[in-house]
Order: structure tokens, then sequence, then C-alpha cells
């Protein structure tokens, strides 16, 4: 190959929120379709497969996808990597372009999670208050419900406490300032599952969750799709004048996990791995925080937004609460943050969500985000992060 950049060529994702006829192949494939379309091109012409699917990870849905959408006989990778399971779908098509396997290929997040409720790592609280030693950990009894909880809101609930006992600032109030800020923005975006302004009193005021998230500083659980054909820049260049003024170059495409550290053995961590990646997706894409025009994060809640815009540098550590009293992260303010509504208003079936993050900044790029349009933008970053965990992070950057 002329160059190691890797480009994307098509993208798409369904409208996310309930879709009780359309099952999780039908969903999957209603994406891929669109994104081959976008494109300009057509499963003969991709040489590999990323399928990310959560909640049936070892039904082989890629292979179930090719049966609706072309079997060609390529090689299939079906990936299950918590709220990352998209972007590692993502990355692996990536990676085998840039190992010269292909020229061109797609990755498809999917998941059917309208109605599933309370998602959560670790089972209630045993009854017994006298442990009995079992399984994989021997001598350690479950912390759930003890010291903490495993269940997500709970445990971005703690997050965000955590964060604000550090370094002040912070308040209830703060909190659902936020979750106002990505429901307003979510008016624009016609693909997501919720498009409601709330007021701030509406917000305090709904169902407590888990303190200091209410039910509409939660993402919504729900069934969608999201799609993406990535290209090299030889094969690019083959192509017609209009998919390469529509290309997006992936400048930066990070996956980390947790390293070891002792705070995390007990309770998660999300701000490591988070960090981590940023700092290596700026490196890589050889920018700065500064530079970024607007930016799509992991607001699985209310709370873990505002620790975000600390891990991934957009403010100065421990200022948070002051970059977010600022208004930079309004649609028109310094650096747009969920001009899409965030996993809040959007909506967050699990495995597409990395792949949904991506297309948003893709298409602000693209200058094709309508109304919502963030005017100049050049160059945005998508995160995604999952409690086991992984973290996603990508830089895109417009067609020159």
């Amino acid at each position: 190959m002329a160059s190691g950049d890797v480009w994307i060529l098509g993208a798409n994702m369904t409208k996310f929120g309930k879709r009780p006829n359309d099952d999780v192949i039908d969903l999957a494939a209603e994406a891929a379709m669109a994104a081959l379309a976008d494109g300009g091109v057509t499963m003969a012409d991709i040489g590999i497969l990323g399928v990310g699917n959560l909640m049936n990870a070892g039904a082989g849905i890629g292979q179930q996808l090719q049966k609706q959408v072309g079997q060609t006989g390529i090689p299939v990778y079906n990936v299950a990597n918590a709220c990352a399971t998209g972007a590692t779908a993502l990355r692996v098509a990536i990676m085998a372009v840039k190992a010269g396997e292909t020229d061109m290929g797609m990755a498809v997040g999917v998941e059917k999670l309208a109605g599933a409720g309370l998602l959560g790592q670790g089972g209630p609280r045993a009854a017994s208050d006298t442990w009995q030693p079992n399984g994989r950990y021997g001598a350690l009894g479950s912390t759930e419900g003890r010291i903490g909880t495993n269940i997500m809101p709970g445990v971005f609930a703690q997050v965000g406490m955590e964060y604000g006992h550090k370094y002040g600032g912070t308040s209830f109030e703060l909190f659902a300032k936020i979750s106002e800020k990505n429901h307003a923005h979510s008016t624009l975006n016609p693909l997501a599952a919720y498009q409601k302004r709330f007021s701030l009193d509406e917000i305090m005021n709904d169902v407590m969750i888990a303190y200091p998230n209410t039910r509409p500083m939660c993402s919504g659980n729900c069934d969608g799709a999201a799609a993406m054909v990535v290209v090299s820049d030889a094969k690019l260049k083959k192509l017609s004048r209009a998919q390469q003024k529509r290309a997006v170059k992936i400048s930066a495409s990070v996956l980390t996990s947790d390293p070891w550290q002792e705070s995390c053995q007990v309770l998660p961590d999300v701000n490591t791995l988070t960090r981590n990646a940023a700092e290596q997706a700026y490196e890589q894409a050889g920018i700065g925080p500064a530079d970024l025009d607007l930016v799509e994060l992991h607001d699985c809640f209310a709370t873990a937004e505002l620790v975000h815009y600390d891990n991934l540098l957009l403010c100065e550590q421990g200022g948070a609460a002051d970059f977010f009293e600022s208004g930079a992260p309004w649609r028109d303010g310094s650096m747009p943050v969920n001009v899409s509504g965030g996993l809040q208003s959007k909506g967050h079936p699990i495995a597409a969500t990395g792949i949904a993050n991506i297309y948003e900044v893709a298409t602000h790029l693209r200058g094709e985000a309508k109304d919502r349009q963030i005017k100049g933008a050049k160059v945005g970053l998508a995160h995604v992060i999952g409690l086991g965990s992984a973290c996603g992070v990508h830089i895109l950057e417009k067609a020159a």
C-alpha cells in the first residue's frame, strides 16, 4: 500500500428505539446494506467482516448476517467486548486493512436491548451473612452490596460522586444540567430513540435510579444497529472523486483495557484506561484536544460524561465541573460534546453504540448533519467504554 492510512468510505445507522418487529439480523442487515450503499460498494467488494453483538455473543451473528446480505466466503469475526463491542469490531476491520490482508472491510454492531432493565456484572447480595468459599475466587467473598455495586447505575453514580469528592465543584444540579444539554441536543437528531427536551426541574424530580442519576440521566436500553465500511488509502485513490470527497480519515484507532492497579481489583475504574486511550490516540493522530471540533463520548450516565471531560483531556485535571459550567460542551460552545443527544437520548444498544458514535462524528465531518451540524467541523473524537473493562477511542479527520 502507498500509505498506511485507513478511511471510512460508507457509514450508516438505524434509528434507535423499540423495534419489536425486527430481530437482530434484520437490524444488522438494515445498517449493513445502508453503509454499503453510502459507500457506493457491495458485499462483493468487502474482504473482511467484523460483527459485534453482546447479548447473543455465541450465536454467530456475523455468519447469520451474511446469509441475509451476501455470502462471499470472506473471514467473519464475531466480537463481544462489553460496551466497546462495536468499536472493537471496527478495529478488527481497520487492522485487517492496515495489515494489507484486504483493501476494504466492514464492521457492524447490533443489539436488541429494549426492555432489558438494569444491566450489571454482579448478582444480588447473598441472603446469608455467613460466607462459604465457592468457585473461582476461593477465599474471596462477594463485594456486591457490601462495599459497592457492579450494577451499572450504581457504578457510575459512584464514579461521579468520587470525582466530586476529590476535586469539588459538583452537585446534583450540575449532573442534571449535563442531562439537560444532551436531551436538548437530541431534538435535532431524527435517529435518536428519544427526541424530547427536558427542563432541569423535570430531570431532577424524575425517578431516582442511583443518586445523583435520575431516570433521564441514564442511557436508554433500546434496539439498533450501526455499520461502517473502511478502505485503504491505495484503494480509495482508485475510486470515484465523489467517493474520495466523502471519505473520512481514521487518524487514530485505539483500544485499551485496565492496567493493574490495586483499586480496580475491587471496584471498576473507568478513568485510567480512558485517559490512556486518549493519550495514545492524540499521539497517534498527531493532534491535541484543542484541535477537536466535536466529541461523542460514552455518557451512559450524566456522571460518566463529567468524568470523561477530564479523562479525554478536554479540560485540565480536576476541572470538569468548570469546563461544563463554561458552556463549552453545548453544540454552540467551544467544544461540542454529544451533539447527537448522547446515550441518554440517542439510546444505548450496546454493540451498536461504538460505531454509532463514530458515525455521528463522521457525519459532521462530511457536512451532512443538517440541523445539528457543527459548522466547519474538520476533526472529531469518538469514545466508548465498557466495564470489564475496554475503552475505544477513534479520532477522525475530514478529507482534504
